[in-house]
């Protein structure tokens, strides 16, 4: 049996056509959300050092404090990774808090950054959204923190 030019490649036209596609990533309703990192630019007490927590839900991060100088980096691990699964319409903040040692406790609220379940939704599963927030303000000093959180699409 011969073919044409034309019969072979219409043939490999409907070949080609023919072939499905991969199925495409669909977004998630949930995600994960962890601290990510903070970075201090201008500390809120005039001893030049402030003692940080982070708080997520009722909880405190770290059980103590991390030392924070102007130029100093905090990452995950100093405040024991503190992390939540979210979705939907949920709205989460990760709170800065300035503490007072030896006896801390929730101290002074410094400002937050808000996650929104919505934002899941925007993502593919293991897709990641970094946001990066400036809290500003006068405690006893002004102050300057860029704080991080790293959501990830489940």
């Amino acid at each position: 049996m011969r073919y044409s030019c034309k019969l072979a490649a219409a043939l490999a036209l409907t070949a080609a056509v023919a072939v499905p596609a991969a199925p495409a990533a669909t977004a998630t309703s949930s995600c994960r959300v962890e601290f990510y990192d903070l970075d201090a630019i201008e500390v809120a007490e005039s001893d030049g050092k402030d003692e940080i927590r982070v708080r997520l839900l009722p909880y405190l991060y770290p059980a103590g404090w991390v030392n924070m100088r102007a130029g100093d980096d905090a990452d995950p691990a100093d405040f024991n990774i503190p992390d939540i699964t979210i979705s939907g319409n949920t709205i989460k903040s990760y709170s800065l808090r300035e503490v007072t040692p030896p006896l801390v406790g929730a101290g002074v609220e410094l400002g937050e950054v808000e996650v929104y379940g919505g934002t899941c939704q925007t993502l593919d599963p293991g897709e990641v959204y970094t946001y990066t927030k400036n809290i500003v303000g006068t405690y006893e000093e002004s102050f300057w923190y860029v704080m991080k959180v790293r959501m990830t699409g489940q």
